[in-house]
């Protein structure tokens, strides 16, 4: 594999425009809404051996009860045939082509219907994430959301969408900036198209915002989630402050994300740099795990995780030029990155052990 080449996010070459799939298709890709069938009165079934006289066994129900049918509300078969009626339908569109991505890549129904209900046990049992402060996410709008980077593999970035999805009452969802690696890798290329996960520059993060899209960044970026496991929280620098520009540009607010538990996932306490340069990685890690136990040791611990988001800092009061003011930049960066650093400090402090 070649070397992964990193494209700085505040760079502001024109990317042309994305191979980002099929752009496609039309929009008769959403499914028929299927009508939700009444629940008939159930007649009492006679006792077996009993006569009409007989009294009926057992306490008896007052008027106007309603009869309770097994298997829910829904009469057990009735939601299990619209549950298959709705997942061949879904089926049908995948087969046929008929649904939508834009022009990022980005699968909607893929994600809503699939990619997440797989993310979603791992966020719920495995890492047992808590959300906090997802009120000061706007309902609307681009925002940029920008969060520490950790944890030797990208999961946190992962389960950071999951806990936008799940938890914001507008149900937004989060575009993720990642790092050309990710976009050379088979299989991980369609994944992260369909997830909406786009290029980390400056142009295609400015559509995204123009568009009203919540954007994540991770402005540590290799630095953070390569670091040493003697180095955990410790946040690395935040490169020249691309991610500021953008968002004055465009007038977005800065959401700051602070995550906790993802340091721990894999301990990094060594990095072969042999490796790394055959494979082409940045690093190559080595953990208590891996790659001693092969296979098994690439399975993460399973920490507790805390997910908490700031409050928003505005950029609309600023006058168009400001993007190109050096200080400006600079200031609110440090600014977001103290912020994010205070944080996780809070965090761990309050945190009573790392896998409870």
């Amino acid at each position: 594999m070649a070397d992964a080449k990193v494209i700085p996010f505040d760079d502001d070459r024109s990317r042309g425009s994305r191979g980002a799939g099929s752009r496609r298709r039309s929009s008769s890709a959403e499914s028929a809404p299927v009508g939700e069938g009444a629940v008939g009165e159930v007649q009492p079934l006679p006792v077996r051996g009993a006569s009409a006289a007989d009294p009926a066994p057992g306490p008896q129900e007052p008027p106007g009860a309603q009869p309770v049918v097994e298997g829910g509300e829904d009469g057990g078969d009735g939601g299990l045939e619209r549950r298959v009626a709705a997942g061949l339908s879904f089926l049908r569109r995948r087969l046929t082509g008929d649904y939508e991505v834009d022009d990022f890549g980005y699968d909607a129904e893929l994600t809503d219907q699939v990619l997440m209900s797989l993310l979603r046990p791992v966020y719920e049992k495995y890492f047992r994430v808590e959300v906090k402060g997802v009120e000061n996410i706007p309902a609307e709008g681009g925002a940029l959301i920008v969060a520490n980077h950790s944890g030797t593999l990208p999961l946190d970035g992962l389960m950071m969408q999951v806990a936008v999805h799940d938890h914001h009452p507008a149900d937004r969802h989060l575009r993720l900036l990642a790092a050309d690696l990710v976009f050379v890798l088979p299989v991980v290329n369609e994944l992260a198209r369909k997830l909406g996960h786009t290029l980390a520059c400056a142009e295609d993060a400015e559509r995204l915002l123009a568009q009203g899209e919540l954007v994540g960044v991770m402005p540590e970026g290799f630095k953070g989630i390569g670091k040493p496991f003697g180095e955990r929280y410790k946040l690395q620098r935040f490169g020249r402050g691309g991610f500021v520009s953008t968002a004055l540009r465009q007038g977005a607010p800065i959401v700051p994300c602070s995550i906790v538990g993802a340091e721990e996932i894999y301990p990094m306490i060594g990095n072969s740099k042999t490796m790394a340069r055959l494979l082409g990685f940045p690093y190559f890690p080595l953990t208590p795990t891996f790659p001693w136990l092969g296979p098994l040791g690439a399975v993460p611990l399973p920490t507790k995780w805390t997910i908490q988001f700031g409050e928003p800092i505005p950029t609309d009061g600023y006058a168009p030029e400001a993007a190109e003011d050096p200080v400006l930049m600079f200031n609110l960066t440090d600014q977001v990155r103290e912020q994010i650093q205070h944080t996780l400090y809070k965090l761990l402090v309050q945190r009573r052990s790392v896998f409870f």
